[in-house]
């Protein structure tokens, strides 16, 4: 049963990952009145984050360009985690960034007590 558990708690880490960059984009895309802005935002931002999770933290590290361990790691993930809970405050939704965070939180926590961080 808890490997199910754990199986679980990788997978939704997966669904946050997938979850700050559609937040980056959906920020991208409600930052301007301007087509060509919101073009350049919500294409932009994702590609971003994704540049930044495949030079530090792609694959937990074992993908990276630069992979990241202990401190660096946990700053990394809370930055970048962060940043799309901050993405999608910024764009007018509280609620669904507040639920991001605390799922980060709460998959972080597990990562750590199962040892899979």
């Amino acid at each position: 049963m808890l490997d199910i558990a754990k199986g679980a708690n990788m997978a939704l880490m997966f669904v946050l990952e997938l979850s700050v960059l559609a937040s980056a984009g959906y920020w991208g895309f409600t930052v301007s009145p301007h087509w060509a802005i919101k073009l350049l935002a919500g294409l932009g931002a994702p590609a971003l984050f994704v540049a930044a999770w495949a030079l530090f933290g792609a694959g937990g590290g074992a993908n990276a360009v630069f992979p990241l361990t202990g401190l660096a790691r946990a700053a990394l993930e809370i930055v970048w985690f962060g940043g799309g809970a901050l993405a999608l405050y910024a764009a007018g939704s509280a609620f669904p960034a507040a639920v991001l965070a605390v799922a980060f939180v709460v998959n972080a926590v597990l990562r750590i007590v199962w040892k899979q961080a």
